[in-house]
Order: structure tokens, then C-alpha cells, then sequence
């Protein structure tokens, strides 16, 4: 059995760090974490409780475009969030398109400025403060 019990961190490439910023730190409330080392390269390391979003600004080998209209049918980053008809609230203010789980369960799926994928699940137990 492999001793893994969570993920340190989740890698997503970003053509602009600065405008991704302004979508997962000024939009969603991530926090930058300040302490993590300079990588040689524009980008960003985001907190997310225990684990991180790190955001590098590399050429993307993966195409922006041709993806699946629904984030569930794509590679994606998955979230927990306490309220997400607040998640809502925000992102429609912002003009960021979403779809909710096809599943019925509450979550709801987006894209980044780069096409990048991510749920967000509610859950009822709060997570971490």
C-alpha cells in the first residue's frame, strides 16, 4: 500500500501570472504565499489550506482551445468551498462562465483566464478556517 495522503501541491500553466492573479487572488481570495522560492520564471504559489496552487507562466504545450465545454469532461483541479452560491454570485459578476454538476450534487465547474479546469464542491463540513 503507497504511504500517500495528500497532495502537496497542483501545477497549472498560465500564459500571463499577473492576470491569473487578479482571477484566483483578487477574484476567488487565495492567498499568495511569499515564503516559496523564486522558480527562475514568472508565477505564483496560492494557498489553499495544507496544500498550494502553483501558477507558472511557461509556453502551454496543451491547447486552449477544442476543450470540452463542460470542466467535468476535462482534466481539472478540484476544490472544496463553503458557500458556493457565493462562488456564484462572484464569478457571474466577473463574467466567468461556469456549468454545475451534471451529477446533481453541488458543485459547479469553470475555466481560468488559461483554460484551465476547476470544480468546486460544497461541502457541509466547513473545512479548515
Amino acid at each position: 500500500m503507497a504511504n500517500i495522503y495528500s497532495i502537496a501541491h497542483v501545477s497549472l500553466v498560465v500564459a500571463d501570472a499577473e492576470r491569473s492573479l487578479a482571477f484566483y487572488r483578487d477574484l476567488l481570495g487565495l492567498e499568495v504565499d511569499p515564503s516559496r522560492p523564486d522558480l527562475g520564471y514568472p508565477g505564483a504559489w496560492l494557498k489553499v489550506a495544507e496544500q498550494e496552487i502553483h501558477l507558472l507562466e511557461l509556453p502551454n504545450p496543451d491547447p486552449v482551445t477544442g476543450r470540452p465545454s463542460h470542466g467535468g469532461r476535462d482534466r481539472h483541479v478540484a476544490l472544496h468551498v463553503r458557500a458556493l452560491a457565493a462562488l456564484k454570485s462572484k464569478l457571474s459578476s466577473a463574467n466567468i462562465p461556469f456549468t454545475m454538476s451534471r451529477s446533481g450534487r453541488p458543485a459547479l465547474f469553470c475555466r481560468d483566464p488559461d483554460g484551465n479546469a476547476l470544480e468546486f464542491i460544497e461541502t457541509n463540513d466547513g473545512g479548515p478556517r
